[in-house]
């Protein structure tokens, strides 16, 4: 059960000198419930750190943030040179026994919104019905958590569309589901992939996961067949999550964690007094989007449900 986010109420009602404002702003109270939803609701936080990053009071503009990037490898040397006339000697001030030096220059990069999100909603004094401090904070948890919903449904497309590699599932049966994993342990092994590997998976994938015989405890599996749950397979932290957080014909997402970053701009969230009825609109709008480096791009792989094709011999 997912537990909903509240704030206290006296938080809305804090300032009596805007108490008879026709508008009040709840940009910070907002950005905070955001944040505090994103952490539990939010079903790829991982991927972008377990935090999105949320900016209160923004303008209207196309960039984001910028961030320091840089396109020059590392530069490894054969050896360290030991030459009597390299630093010394005829060398001294002209030449280094470290090989020739890269200098390292970072780059800003901008990072454009890419979606919008927004709420309008009314309460009206003659018919909500509860106090009036606690509707408006009430509304605005939820309106929290169906943002998290939106942002959730976003997050999908870009990790599906970030993807460099793709892995096909042949079927759920024993077999295909082990190859699957020895393709996928492979191929973050040659990338030589850092960090913690995880698994987004949909729920037939989940349950052909903790039934297969590589989860018995004769073999120290993290299985739980009692609970239908499973924290480990071939070196993948498995998740499982609804069919609707994968895009059309896909079954899991599998990334290296803290890879990636979820940003949101807010800006406006308010009630203000309306010429319509006897109370506030409650309206919010902002922007949203997410980054990835290039690099990590790699570290990122989705599987389709489908045929595999058989390979054809040479010759």
């Amino acid at each position: 059960m997912k537990k909903k986010m509240r704030l206290n109420l006296q938080y809305f009602a804090e300032g009596t000198a805007n108490q008879n404002k026709a508008a009040r702003s709840y940009q910070m109270q907002f950005k905070q419930l955001l944040q505090a939803v994103f952490r539990t609701q939010a079903y790829f936080r991982d991927f972008f750190g377990g935090e999105i990053e949320a900016l209160d009071g923004v303008q209207h503009n196309e960039t984001a943030f910028y961030v320091k990037t840089s396109d020059i490898p590392v530069v490894v040397g054969a050896e360290y040179d030991k030459g009597e006339d390299t630093a010394f000697g005829s060398g001294t001030g002209n030449s280094t026994r470290f090989g020739p030096r890269t200098e390292i220059i970072y780059k800003d990069k901008p990072v454009p919104y890419t979606w919008e999100w927004l709420y309008h909603e009314g309460i009206d004094r003659h018919t909500v019905n509860n106090n009036f401090d606690a509707a408006v904070a009430d509304r605005l948890d939820l309106q929290a958590q169906a943002k998290i919903k939106k942002f959730n449904a976003q997050h999908s497309k870009f990790i599906s569309s970030t993807a460099v590699r793709t892995e096909t599932l042949s079927g759920y049966e024993n077999d295909p589901v082990l190859e699957l994993f020895n393709k996928l342990d492979e191929y973050y092994t040659n990338i030589e992939a850092i960090g913690t590997k995880v698994a987004k998976v949909n729920a037939k994938l989940y349950n052909a996961i903790v039934d297969h015989p590589l989860t018995t405890s004769a073999k120290s599996s993290s299985a739980n067949i009692d609970q239908n749950r499973i924290l480990n397979f071939k070196d993948f932290d498995i998740e499982k999550i609804p069919d609707a957080m994968l895009q059309e014909g896909e079954v899991a997402y599998t990334y290296i964690t803290n890879i990636g970053k979820a940003f949101t701009g807010i800006n406006t969230s308010r009630a203000i007094e309306s010429e319509d009825f006897d109370g506030v609109a409650l309206q919010g709008a902002g922007k949203a989007g997410e980054f990835i480096l290039d690099d990590n791009k790699k570290a990122v792989a989705k599987v389709v449900l489908g045929e595999t094709t058989p390979e054809i011999p040479e010759g």
